[in-house]
């Protein structure tokens, strides 16, 4: 399906996602899974991360933070990737985490630390953590 609010929103979509990321996305389309990925394409990529009330650091540090909240880690991952493309720095991640921390709860940014800081070294924005016994 194509037209220009799908096309504009697969736009922003590869600049918020990444290549990669969209690539995969749309190879592992099927018949079954096609609407959707149209949907998620006009209308969360091109209807709402468009829109000129919030820049895209400010949507990134909201997404983050609804991720952390619902315990969609998977997701998580992919959007500490966009929040580096979207601007944020590796210490705003961190407090985006920590606040989140308050008021999602510590078990969940628990986990959301140790998924974003793995994204962090992967990408080499932090240095990875030293082996050692955890107490």
């Amino acid at each position: 399906m194509s037209d220009q609010f799908h096309d504009h929103g697969m736009q922003v979509r590869r600049e918020v996602l990444g290549h990669e990321h969209v690539d995969a996305a749309v190879a592992n389309t099927t018949e079954f899974t096609a609407d959707f990925q149209d949907f998620i394409t006009r209308y969360a990529w091109d209807e709402i991360w468009t829109r000129p009330g919030l820049d895209r650091r400010t949507r990134s540090c909201i997404t983050l933070t609804a991720l952390v909240a619902l315990g969609h880690l998977h997701e998580l991952e992919m959007h500490v990737h966009a929040a580096l493309r979207n601007g944020l720095e590796p210490d705003q991640i961190k407090e985006v985490l920590l606040q989140s921390a308050i008021y999602c709860g510590v078990p969940a940014a628990n986990a959301a630390f140790a998924v974003a800081q793995k994204v962090l070294v992967e990408r080499g924005e932090l240095p990875a953590p030293e082996a050692g016994p955890r107490s």
